[in-house]
């Protein structure tokens, strides 16, 4: 397999892993320790952090390699429903803003993608995830026509879930460092 269909295989796998354990796993937990909550938000929301990984190690090709996985994922929740101009949007946000952001920082002289030659700026990836959060939320939110629970709910769920990945990120690389 070359290493553009790896990309997209292994970027596009992670985002519908990440889906789906968010759906499968931590959004019946959310409903069952906050079933007050009136979002269908997930409050952790993995994907997001698959989203910023994928961009900051991929740059403009995390477009293409998530692509596949985001519009299995908006098939799975909203079956033909997918091909909606407002579901056509929100993918297109979805896979395009993260990479736009990157680009941006490194065109105003702040380049952040990973390079041999320096160590990663986690606090800076993070930050940009914060940025892309509200921007996607507030595009996609815009695009659904959403309530500001759902702008909050969105907003809380990327930033955690791309904390947690990227913590647990850290530990796994930890370990296999340890091991290694």
């Amino acid at each position: 397999m070359n290493r553009w269909a790896s990309d997209t295989f292994y970027a596009s796998l992670a985002y519908v892993v990440a889906s789906l354990l968010t759906f499968e796993v931590l959004m019946p937990l959310q409903n069952m320790f906050f079933p007050e909550y009136p979002s269908h938000a997930s409050l952790l929301f993995l994907p997001h952090g698959v989203r910023v990984l994928s961009a900051w190690l991929l740059g403009w090709r995390a477009i293409f390699a998530l692509l596949p996985g985001v519009v299995i994922v908006f098939a799975m929740i909203g079956g033909w429903d997918v091909f909606l101009p407002s579901r056509l949007l929100a993918i297109a946000i979805a896979v395009t803003i993260v990479p736009a952001v990157f680009y941006a920082c490194k065109a105003v002289g702040w380049d952040l993608f990973p390079r041999a030659d320096r160590n990663p700026c986690w606090l800076c990836v993070m930050g940009v995830g914060i940025l892309t959060s509200v921007l996607v939320s507030v595009l996609t939110n815009t695009a659904f026509g959403s309530t500001t629970v759902e702008y909050i709910a969105f907003l809380i769920g990327d930033i955690s879930g791309l904390f947690f990945l990227m913590l647990g990120l850290h530990f796994a690389f930890r370990l296999v460092e340890r091991r290694g």
